[in-house]
């Protein structure tokens, strides 16, 4: 008895484990891609670790990190403002959120995991994800987009950044231009 009741569990579990898997599967063959589109974008990023309203914040660091030329092993949490223009006070797009860290000990790399989220024009509500090392004191830097929401669904793609403007509190001023590739 107790071996039938054993079998009977082990069946429904698996028609259940298969009914399941159904569902999911239905699901994944809802979301299709179609047609690659090419969308570049160019905005600023306002970075801003000074004053009374920073809007990046040490979070973590190790006990190293004072002793070191590149803050190796600090972790900052962002909530940047992100505007057309290079002028804090020009129109705000969205917000870049997210962390960084620094992950070099020779020179200054951030590891940045950030969601850039757009809160006005045509891209309100979307967002992308980068992920990448910044090597913050090359003049011009490359990141990796993986990922995005709304009308950057399944985006991938790339951003060049270039520092507009930095000073020595570490408040910067970045100059991005983005490459997205989406679907319709």
């Amino acid at each position: 008895m107790e071996r039938v009741v054993a079998l009977l569990v082990i069946l429904l579990v698996i028609i259940f484990g298969w009914a399941e898997g159904q569902d999911q599967e239905s699901w994944a063959k809802r979301v299709e891609s179609g047609k690659e589109v090419v969308t570049t974008l160019q905005f600023y990023f306002h970075d801003k670790l000074s004053g009374s309203n920073p809007s990046a914040v040490r979070i973590a660091q190790a006990a190293e990190t004072n002793n070191s030329a590149t803050i190796f092993g600090a972790l900052l949490m962002i909530d940047d403002p992100l505007t057309i223009g290079p002028d804090p006070t020009s129109k705000l797009l969205g917000r870049a959120r997210g962390l960084y860290g620094s992950a070099g000990q020779t020179d200054l790399g951030l590891i940045m995991v950030l969601n850039y989220g757009f809160t006005d024009g045509i891209y309100q509500g979307s967002s992308f994800s980068l992920l990448s090392l910044n090597p913050a004191m090359n003049p011009v830097r490359e990141m990796a987009i993986v990922g995005g929401t709304g009308l950057f669904r399944l985006a991938r793609g790339y951003a060049i950044a270039q520092t507009y403007s930095a000073n020595p509190n570490g408040d910067a001023i970045v100059g991005y231009n983005v490459t997205i590739v989406t679907y319709i």
